[in-house]
C-alpha cells in the first residue's frame, strides 16, 4: 500500500514514519511506499529507506502529488499555535488552505483513501455561553479561543463532510500537547512544556512562562504515535459515529512535571528552571483545556502514559537510542 505523511519532516511526523516503516504494514496491508511531504527534507535515516519518497516544498504546491493516488494519509503538517497568533495569514495558508488542497487532490484521485487528521485539544476553550469543564471529553462542545484551535476545528468539519460525501474515509485524532520534544523551542505556545524538561537535562536554563499550578493534558511522543496508528486502523464501526476523538491524556500540573524532573534527574537539574511570567503565552494557555478524558480512545485499546516521571524517563532513553536527538541532550545530568 502507498501511504502519505504530510509534515513527515517534523518531529512527530518523522517518528510516525519510522514506526510505519518498522511495522512494514498498516491495517493488515504491506507498506510498499511512504511519501513524505513537508517544507523540509526528511531526516537522513528516513530518506535512506528505499520505500520513502520525499516531496519537499509548500503543501499548496503539491496538488499533483495529492491527486496521484494514495491508500492512506496521515495529515500532520501545520503551523503551530504561537505562529498562528502572530501571523494570521500564515495560519490560514498553512492550516486551512493546505488541508483544502490536500482534500481536493484526494478527491480528484477518486479512490477514497483512509485519512487521519492530527487535530488538537486546542479545539476546546472557555466561552461565556459554553463553560469549559475541568476535563474536556469527546462530547464537549468545542469553542476554540485561538486561531490554531479554530483552524483545527474547521478542518475537522471539512474532513467529516468530505467523508460524508464519500471522497475520503476520514477521522480526526485530537492530540494532546506532545512532550518531551527534542531540539530547540519552536513557535508553539506550548513549547515550554518540553523546554522546562529538555533544557535543564541539556545543562541549560529554562524559562517557565506560566504558574506552577497550570494544568494541561500531555502525551509522550510514543503514546501519540501509537494513537495515530490505532485511529487509522480502527474500523468506522469501532469509531462509533463522530469522526473526531481525544487521544489519551496525562492530566498534569506544571509543578508536578518539575517534581518528576527532580525525581529522575536530581535537584541540580531542577534548579535550572526559572519562572518568568510571559503574559502573551500565559494568556494563550489560559484559554486551553486544563485536562481531558478519552473514553472512545479507551474503547480502541489506547491508554495514556503511566506518569510524567515515565515520560521523562522515556525522553532520556530516547536521547540515547532514537535518531533525531542531539548528542548534547543529556549533558546536564552529571552536574
Amino acid at each position: 500500500m502507498k501511504i502519505l505523511v504530510t509534515g513527515g519532516g517534523g518531529f512527530v511526523g518523522a517518528r510516525l514514519a519510522r514506526e510505519l516503516l518498522k511495522k512494514g504494514q498498516l491495517a493488515g496491508q504491506p507498506l510498499t511506499e511512504l511519501a513524505i511531504a513537508d517544507l523540509f527534507p526528511p531526516p537522513a535515516d528516513l530518506a535512506a529507506d528505499p520505500r520513502v519518497r520525499a516531496h519537499t516544498g509548500p503543501l499548496l504546491e503539491q496538488g499533483a502529488l495529492f491527486a496521484s493516488g494514495f491508500d492512506g494519509v496521515f495529515h500532520l503538517a501545520s503551523a503551530v499555535s504561537g505562529e498562528c497568533e502572530l501571523d494570521f495569514d500564515l495560519g490560514l495558508r498553512s492550516n486551512l488552505d493546505s488541508t483544502r488542497a490536500l482534500l481536493e487532490g484526494l478527491r480528484r484521485a477518486g479512490n477514497a483513501p483512509r485519512l487521519v487528521f492530527a487535530s488538537s485539544v486546542a479545539v476546546f476553550g472557555p466561552d461565556a455561553g459554553n463553560p469549559m469543564p475541568e476535563r474536556v471529553s469527546d462530547t464537549t462542545l468545542p469553542s476554540p479561543q485561538t486561531s490554531y484551535g479554530t483552524h483545527k476545528l474547521m478542518c475537522e468539519y471539512l474532513i467529516a463532510d468530505y467523508t460524508r460525501k464519500g471522497f475520503v474515509d476520514g477521522r480526526s485524532a485530537r492530540l494532546m500537547t506532545v512532550t518531551v520534544r527534542p531540539g530547540r523551542p519552536n513557535g508553539a505556545a506550548s513549547s515550554f512544556f518540553s523546554g522546562i524538561i529538555r533544557e535543564p537535562l541539556a545543562g541549560e536554563t529554562a524559562i517557565c512562562p506560566v504558574d506552577p499550578e497550570v494544568s494541561h493534558p500531555v502525551s509522550s511522543p510514543a503514546t501519540t504515535v501509537r494513537g495515530l496508528i490505532a485511529v487509522y486502523e480502527a474500523s468506522r464501526e469501532a469509531l462509533g459515529g463522530r469522526l473526531a476523538l481525544n487521544l489519551p491524556a496525562l492530566n498534569v500540573r506544571v509543578g508536578e512535571m518539575l517534581q518528576a524532573l527532580e525525581e529522575v534527574a536530581g535537584h541540580h537539574v531542577l534548579q535550572r528552571v526559572r519562572f518568568e511570567r510571559d503574559e502573551r503565552i500565559a494568556g494563550i494557555v489560559a484559554g486551553w483545556a486544563r485536562g481531558a478524558s478519552y473514553e472512545r480512545a479507551l474503547a480502541l485499546g489506547l491508554r495514556p502514559d503511566a506518569s510524567f516521571k515515565a515520560i521523562v524517563e522515556q525522553y532520556i532513553a530516547d536521547c540515547r537510542e532514537q535518531p533525531g536527538y542531539p548528542a548534547e541532550a543529556l549533558r546536564g545530568l552529571d552536574g
